[in-house]
């Protein structure tokens, strides 16, 4: 084992908890930096790291389930009984059969205490939604796992001492450099005049797979985009997979699947797209 100098734990199960403090945010700003290019050091934390990202997007994207008002009014009926006149005060929900000591006065009722039976309604509704299939299927989407690898590859970009394999703001340097590495190179024009300068290329290894991806520059941001290789798709215009901090939107051409991210607000990746697609398409 690699010994590290930057105050973190060396065992594997403790440094998987300092990752899941990560994601939480739990961890201060010092901390942070140091497990982050732990992760970007050791594919296992960056795999473990991806995972954990994803299944957070993923209930994050589940719809917001709402209680029906037949079944609030069957939680609000329950919290409405009289102890006192209940027939079967020993089976009521969330609570045993009182003492005399401390059997309530005469006249309470569960309506009257603090209890906010209808958070309760919701909270069961949502439990349920979460703990269902549902989870589960939208974690087996495909493309939500490429944007999370996407994701987890600009932020390890970010920690590197340069985001880019090959630097150079000349496409006619760029694309023969991936051209040469991978047998292929999407469009990558000049769009400097237009406030996003070409920083230059680097390959992505994403599912096994090596992938192009071009770096672009506006004021301090940095902008990464994949292209992944398609045969014979479909164009699909721009769709929103913004998460967790992070600017991201993917669409389509014929030849390639593009995903951007970026750290700055949607509206400036907007704009880097739309120009991006309209320079592609000449």
């Amino acid at each position: 084992m690699t010994a590290h100098k930057d105050g973190l734990p060396e065992d594997k199960a403790e440094m998987t908890m300092m990752v899941h403090a990560l994601v939480d945010g739990e961890l201060d700003a010092a901390t942070a930096l140091a497990v982050e290019r732990r992760i970007a050091a050791d594919p296992g934390l960056a795999a473990e790291h991806a995972r954990i990202t994803a299944l957070r997007m993923a209930v994050g994207r589940l719809p917001k389930t709402q209680p029906t008002q037949a079944f609030l009014a069957r939680i609000e009926a329950i919290g409405s009984v009289d102890i006192d006149q209940a027939p079967h005060a020993s089976v009521l929900p969330f609570r045993t059969q009182p003492s005399q000591s401390d059997r309530p006065r005469r006249g309470w009722s569960a309506r009257s205490a603090t209890f906010d039976w209808r958070a309760l309604a919701a909270s069961i509704a949502i439990t349920a939604v979460v703990a269902s299939g549902a989870t589960q299927w939208v974690m087996m989407d495909g493309s939500d796992d490429f944007a999370v690898a996407v994701a987890s590859g600009h932020r390890r970009s970010l920690l590197a001492a340069n985001p880019v394999d090959v630097v150079s703001s000349d496409r006619h340097t760029v694309k023969p450099w991936l051209d040469g590495r991978l047998g292929m190179s999407p469009p990558a024009p000049d769009l400097a005049k237009e406030g996003f300068a070409l920083v230059g290329g680097r390959v992505e290894v994403i599912d096994g797979q090596a992938i192009p991806a071009l770096v672009y520059r506006h004021n301090e941001h940095l902008i990464t985009l994949v292209a992944q290789p398609r045969s014979n798709g479909r164009a699909s215009n721009p769709v929103d997979r913004s998460s967790d901090g992070f600017s991201m939107v993917s669409w389509s051409d014929r030849a390639f699947a593009y995903w951007a991210i970026t750290d700055m607000e949607r509206s400036g990746l907007d704009e880097f797209v739309t120009r991006f697609r309209a320079a592609a398409a000449i």
